[in-house]
């Protein structure tokens, strides 16, 4: 059962450096506002999987004084669990000088990853550390549009299932170059051959991530149910139901087959938008609280109980697909919860290896698991435990 002994920061967002040992378990990180809490969450995040999971732009965690003096960022961490220990450094090098750059602006990066001190790429990274993150944004899984929920099934199921990862990866390449045809079949550049080629490549790669979204999705529903009755109550259902855009079949020559039929039936629409009509890009799945659509229906404080619930199966499917449990991170996400509901998120992250936590007020722990987490104080920058 691997957890993350210890962190550690150079130039990345405002920590110029740190170096805090975490014990497994819970830790909370508490202060301020704009201190810095957020981005050792965020760091943690980086080492499980590859890329900060608030920036738009990689530049974006470098600190700014540091990349307008050519300084690297790093985010190292060290797991350890049944006798083995795996060390992941992330760095970002500004590739250019404060001289070519705007004064307002960051230089561009460019990121290199080691485990164990051998170089990798964030597709080798993935699935070396388990992560499930709890944000205030996850509203957006309930409420927001079918790209937040087919990111939260990609992130699960890559660190579940290498196979899938590879998929993903060949289909998204495959769209790009499709897509790139179809725009310049329009003005007539393009061989009937050359799009023959893509359609295999996108027809193979995305008839096996339906069938594995198909296959998650059953099992994330009974884990997603179990959790919301805890957190809303005795008699609340929760069932997910998947939303393909290519309707499921029941075998990879099935689900391709009718995968090429369909894009045979489409060619008259992409001739005219110049992109791929069907396929996983434009899948979503359906939630369904107390048999009600909860993307059209839910109210902010039942979407906030249906995305909590979302993120606990999650850490159960992780956990049981990988036989170890995830790390958990909770960004700021108590302080809008109801004292209840606050100590049955509380009680359950305490039951996996470790969770690390931020909050703005520590006693809201405190108060319910005392003593038994570790508490660092964070303020401008700095980190460090309590004694």
């Amino acid at each position: 059962m691997a957890y993350l002994s210890r962190l550690t920061l150079a130039n990345y967002r405002n920590f110029r450096e740190a170096d805090i040992a975490l014990p497994p378990g819970v830790s909370v990180f508490y202060g301020a506002n704009a201190q810095g809490k957020t981005a050792l969450l965020e760091a943690a995040y980086t080492l499980a999987l590859g890329r900060s999971f608030r920036a738009e732009r990689e530049r974006e965690v470098v600190h700014f004084d540091a990349a307008r003096n050519g300084q690297a960022a790093y985010v190292t961490g060290v797991a350890d669990g049944d006798g083995q220990t795996v060390t992941v450094a992330v760095g970002y090098q500004p590739t250019t000088t404060a001289a070519d750059t705007p004064a307002s602006a960051l230089p561009p990066v460019a990121k290199r990853i080691r485990v164990n001190r051998q170089p990798t790429t964030a597709a080798g990274l993935v699935g070396r550390i388990g992560a499930t993150l709890f944000s205030v944004d996850d509203l957006d899984l309930v409420l927001g549009s079918p790209s937040h929920r087919r990111r939260y099934l990609d992130v699960l199921i890559c660190q579940a299932q290498r196979p899938y990862l590879n998929a993903l990866q060949r289909y998204q390449a495959a769209l790009r170059q499709r897509n790139g045809l179809l725009r310049r079949r329009r003005e007539g550049h393009i061989e009937p051959e050359e799009l023959a080629y893509w359609d295999d490549q996108l027809v193979q790669s995305g008839a096996a991530i339906a069938l594995t979204r198909a296959a998650v999705i059953g099992r994330l529903s009974g884990l997603a149910h179990c959790h919301h009755c805890e957190l809303a109550g005795p008699g609340h259902t929760l069932t997910l139901q998947y939303r393909p855009s290519v309707p499921p079949q029941d075998s990879a020559a099935a689900a391709e087959a009718t995968f090429r039929q369909l894009l045979r039936q489409n060619a008259a629409r992409e001739q005219a938008t110049a992109t791929t009509a069907v396929g996983p890009h434009r899948d979503d799945f359906a939630i369904f609280a107390n048999g009600l659509d909860a993307n059209a229906f839910a109210s902010r404080g039942q979407a906030r109980t249906v995305a909590l619930a979302l993120r606990l199966a999650e850490a159960d499917y992780l956990a049981q697909a990988r036989n170890d449990d995830p790390i958990i991170l909770l960004d700021d996400v108590l302080s809008e919860m109801d004292a209840q509901r606050r100590e049955r998120v509380l009680q359950k992250a305490a039951g996996y290896r470790q969770t690390l936590l931020t909050t703005t007020d520590a006693e809201l722990v405190r108060a319910s698991l005392g003593e038994g987490a570790a508490y660092f104080r964070v303020s401008d920058g700095a980190a460090w435990r309590e004694t």
